[in-house]
């Protein structure tokens, strides 16, 4: 019921939605608290970058997420917060591969050389994987 009321939030524009969404972030089920982030972010929330970010490690609407942290990154600061976050989080050693290849492709839509040295460095993973993402998300940067 309550990841319900907060889809119903995300619809709704103003100050009011947004505050009730900012409680939600802190709600204890994954669910509800993802969804809260999802539509913080696209609204320019910034405190919804660490739910953002675990989000991508879980695998839990990732994609959806990474979207999210791709528009909160238009802001300069923010995007410096967001890539040590990403950054933060393949450094741990626990991380495993799966998260780490989730981890690089949502450093794709953060700009800034921060992300562009994180990309850099990981294109040398021992994940093959995650080395070719970086690799090639690194390509891509070159051509814009």
């Amino acid at each position: 019921m309550r990841g319900r009321a907060v889809l119903a939030l995300a619809e709704m524009p103003g100050a009011e939605s947004t505050a009730h969404l900012r409680d939600a972030l802190a709600d204890p089920d994954a669910a509800v608290s993802g969804y809260a982030a999802l539509a913080l972010g696209t609204r320019g929330v910034a405190e919804a970058v660490p739910t953002l970010v675990d989000m991508v490690v879980a695998g839990r609407n990732d994609t959806d997420a990474a979207d999210a942290l791709g528009v909160l990154a238009a802001d300069p600061a923010a995007a410096e917060r967001i890539t040590t976050g990403l950054v933060d989080r393949l450094a741990h050693t626990a991380t495993p591969a799966p998260a780490r290849g989730r981890l690089t492709q949502a450093l794709a839509d953060v700009p800034g050389r921060a992300a562009l040295r994180a990309l850099a460095e990981l294109a040398h993973d021992e994940d093959r994987a995650v080395a070719l993402t970086a690799a090639y998300l690194l390509r891509l940067r070159a051509a814009r």
